[in-house]
């Protein structure tokens, strides 16, 4: 827990953006799972290609050492892309945004939340009371 603490204390406005989005597709997975295979399939045989590709753009040169956490998140963004466009097609959505209100403020509270907790950990400096 301390650990985590720290991270959310330490974290810059980039990463906790990234967070955000990670939210946002979580909270919209859970409105729209589809439990078919083909659709999870396809999303990791994209991220697969196109994470790959990703990693040797940000390859600066050759045995160097890379960050995993930043290679996992080259993998994971295009699996959340494709899996997300795909349960998200045809309902209506304008751009990523619900056309359900009640799911957009869902989704937007979740990020609120989490930004809050970052900005008060910030604010007493990771202090448990």
């Amino acid at each position: 827990m301390k650990r985590l603490i720290q991270y959310l204390c330490a974290i810059k406005l980039d990463k906790a953006v990234l967070w955000c989005y990670l939210i946002w597709y979580v909270v919209t997975v859970c409105f729209y799972f589809d439990p078919s295979l083909t659709l999870w399939s396809n999303s990791i045989g994209i991220s697969a290609v196109i994470g790959t590709g990703l990693v040797l753009s940000v390859s600066s040169r050759k045995g160097s050492d890379r960050d995993r956490w930043q290679i996992f998140r080259l993998y994971l963004m295009p699996f959340c892309v494709s899996s997300f466009s795909a349960l998200i097609k045809g309902r209506g959505f304008i751009v990523f945004v619900s056309p359900k209100i009640e799911e957009t403020l869902v989704t937007a509270a979740c990020c609120t939340l989490f930004l809050s907790l970052v900005l008060a950990l910030k604010v007493t400096k990771g202090r448990i009371a």
